[in-house]
Parts: C-alpha cells; structure tokens; sequence
C-alpha cells in the first residue's frame, strides 16, 4: 500500500523533510501557515492553514486520506495538532502536547532533569517574580543564562558575561512580558546537537551538527534562529571525541527511559567542556537548520522510519552516508533585530544543483566535477509573487553543500550561494571555514588543559 504522508510546517527543516519524503513511495500533501515553494513542487497539495489551530489540519489530514503525518514546528506540537491528529485517526510522528512540554516549557525541563536524575543538567532556580529574579541576578557569584520557559524561537536568552551585563538582564525579566524565567549556570564550551527518532522507547540517533546561532561573522551579533552549521563524514565534530559524543547519547537514551510514551525526534543541545557535555536544552523536533545537514545522508529511507514507528516494529537501524556538511542561510538585510523583505531571491534548487555540476575540479586538471546533489537549497521563509520569489522578514533560504570532508562541504555551498547574489541578503560566510573550526579545536584543548 502506498503510504498518504501529511508534512505539517513550511520553513527549511520541512522543505528538507519533504525532500527526503519525496524520495520514497509515498504521496506527499503539506500544510503550513506559509506557503514554501520548494515544498509545494514536490507535494501533491499544499494548504495554506493557521499553524494555531488544529482543526483545519485535521481536517485536511482527512480530506487527503493521511496515513501518516510528520509534524515539524514546535509552534504546532505546543498547539496539539499531534493530539488533534491522533483523536483522529491518523498517526503523526511527533510527541503530544504533554511530552513536548521537554521543549515548550523550560522549568518543566529542568525539573524533569532533576527529578530523574538526567546527566548533564546544570545547576537553575525558576521565577515567575521579576524582582526575585532580579535579586538572584545580583546574588549571583558567576555568569547566567536568563531563559523565558516558554518558545522563543530561538533569541530569548541573554548570557551574562557573553551578551549582557548584570544590570541588563535585570532589566530584561523586570520589561518583558515573557512572565516567568529559569536562571541557570552559564555553560562555557562548544555547543552542539544530537538528533534521534525515538518511537516506543527505541532511539536511533543521527551525527553531531554544530550550529551558529550569532548573527554575524566571527560569532559576533544577537542571537537568531540559526545562521547555518556543519557536520562532519563521521558521527562527531572535529572539537570533541568518540566517547563524548557517546556521552550525549547517554543522554539521551536516559531522558527517552524517562519519557512515557515519547514519539517523534528528540533533539539535544548540549554544551561541551573539559568534564564533558551538559544540557543547555530539549527539542521535540527537528532542528533547523541542522535538519539539512542531517537528512541528506541519511541512506535509511525516512519512510520506514515512520511506518516502523506507526506499526510498533523496531526501528531500522540507521545508516548515513560518510559526507560532511555544510548548511549557509540567506537572510534579509537587517536580520534579526530590523529585517528588510522584498529582495528577490535569484536561486532554485535546480540552479543552485547546476552550478555545482558544472564547476570545474582543479584537482582534476580543469575536468567538469561530477557532483549532481551535492548542493542543495531548501526554501524556508519566501514570499512566492507572479513574477517570481521575494524575501520576508525571516530566514529566507539555506543551501548546503556535501563533501568528503567539511572543507570540501563549504567550498560547495560557497559556490552555489555564488549564484544567489548578495543583494538584498546576507550570509554568514565563516560557517564551515577552517579557521573557524580550528578555533573551535584550539577552545576545547584550552579548556581540557586548563
């Protein structure tokens, strides 16, 4: 029987989730608040639906005959659409409301951590006061991290020490809205993601990816949703070894045995240092951009994974092409504190696949590389117009580049971002660059040593 899959979400995560769909025996229908062009050209249907409310998803989950569906945004898992769909009838790989809360609510995070003794939780305390929140700022003998419990979409933390001064992370749990905070212990390291499906307290977990969340080079700048990172042709990063990578896992598999009942991806950001990793937070879903990154080598047909999951089978077992990765976003000029949209956007994932193809191989005396698919763009926030494709105010869209090695990797998005021009977008053209994961190397070992 082929399989009727319904991709809830529109940003670069899904348009590299429908991609990796695309390439199974299934038919492919998506719905999102935004319509993503990328998405819609491999999608039999796309409906334009509030990504708050979960009637009009089910409905339409009915309405295409869904046999499955694979929720992306944590917009919508906070929202219920996996409750709504599973009320139902149709099956949805992600966690329900309750178990999402490992992401959506930051204090029931730590608490859990806590309760269950889960490795790697840092010392926190949780306010809903502002001026005891306040008064615990000023107390405190070291920096902190000042997380609102509830989604940010990446850019409501301020580190003290790093992004703020005392006297202004004071101020910002005294002015914003956000109601209630966890103040916790500043990590010092290098972050870092492990991605799994986890499914009937099985876990298959996917290669390390780095991402870089400052808006400009040189990790300067506020915090966005994520500027692109990189993974490397083998399952840890180039800063950390085997066994610390394992370390995470462990963790992972510690919080999964105390989930009940958790589906979908778990994502963990951890932060490493000299005694090992640490939490700095739970996903329910895939990252993005480390989505793009991770599922373009992935050799395990997703699709099995999702059936696996919906029939109560074992996992597969995953396996993963030995490529590295490279993930660049083009964002709007001013991204993110004053972003300017309109620009047009000059690439599609066929133009950004020929150039590559049709680069020449130094190495290879000036003979045409033979690279089909080792550039690829994923759409994620676009405004699709009669004559053509236009910025908005958010991430507009990715390319990643695949490599032997990460060096290769982002020689290839480089040149296939080449194409898209800079007018009107900027990217952050460190990510990947030797230097900077060398940097990345040379912190560790400073931190190991001292």
């Amino acid at each position: 029987m082929t399989e009727t899959v319904l991709l809830v979400g529109g940003g670069g995560r899904e348009h590299a989730i429908a991609r990796a769909l695309a390439a199974s025996d299934c038919d492919l229908y998506a719905c999102a608040s935004n319509r993503n062009p990328g998405i819609a050209r491999v999608a039999e249907g796309f409906e334009a639906l509030d990504s708050t409310d979960t009637g009009p998803v089910v409905e339409y989950a009915e309405a295409v005959d869904a046999t499955l569906a694979v929720v992306g945004p944590e917009s919508y898992l906070a929202a219920g659409v996996v409750d709504a769909l599973d009320d139902a009838g149709v099956y949805a790989f992600g966690p329900k409301r309750a178990e999402a809360r490992i992401e959506t609510d930051k204090r029931f995070q730590r608490e859990f951590m806590a309760e269950h003794d889960i490795p790697g939780c840092p010392d926190f305390a949780t306010f809903t006061d502002p001026e005891a929140a306040a008064a615990y700022i000023d107390e405190s003998n070291g920096d902190l991290a000042v997380k609102p419990t509830g989604l940010t979409g990446g850019k409501g933390v301020r580190v003290t020490g790093d992004q703020v001064t005392k006297a202004e992370a004071k101020g910002y749990v005294r002015e914003s809205d956000y109601g209630e905070f966890v103040l916790e212990e500043r990590l010092v390291g290098e972050e870092f993601t492990v991605q799994a499906f986890v499914a009937d307290g099985e876990v298959r977990v996917t290669p390390a990816v780095q991402d870089h969340k400052r808006a400009y080079e040189g990790d300067e700048g506020p915090n966005t949703g994520g500027m692109g990172s990189y993974s490397d042709a083998v399952a840890h990063l180039p800063f950390m070894t085997e066994s610390e990578y394992e370390d995470a896992v462990d963790v992972i598999e510690a919080t999964v045995d105390a989930l009940d009942g958790y589906r979908g991806v778990l994502y963990g950001q951890f932060m490493l240092d000299a005694d090992g990793p640490k939490v700095v937070e739970f996903n329910a879903r895939f990252g993005d951009p480390e989505a793009m990154n991770t599922l373009p080598v992935l050799e395990t047909d997703f699709l099995d994974v999702l059936t696996a999951a919906r029939d109560g089978e074992a996992l597969p077992e995953l396996a993963f092409a030995e490529r590295a990765t490279v993930c660049k976003y083009a964002v709007p000029e001013g991204y993110p504190t004053d972003p300017k949209s309109g620009a047009k956007v000059k690439v599609d994932e066929q133009s950004v696949a020929r150039t590559v193809e049709s680069a020449t191989d130094e190495s290879s005396g000036g003979e045409p590389r033979d690279s089909a698919g080792d550039a690829l763009l994923s759409y994620a926030s676009v405004d699709e117009r009669e004559d053509g494709i236009y910025t908005t105010t958010s991430r507009s869209f990715a390319v990643v580049g695949l490599g032997d090695t990460i060096a290769e990797a982002e020689t290839v998005a480089e040149r296939a971002l080449a194409v898209a021009g800079e007018e009107g977008l900027r990217i952050r053209h460190d990510i990947g660059k030797a230097d900077l994961v060398q940097q990345r190397i040379d912190h560790l070992n400073d931190l190991r040593s001292a």
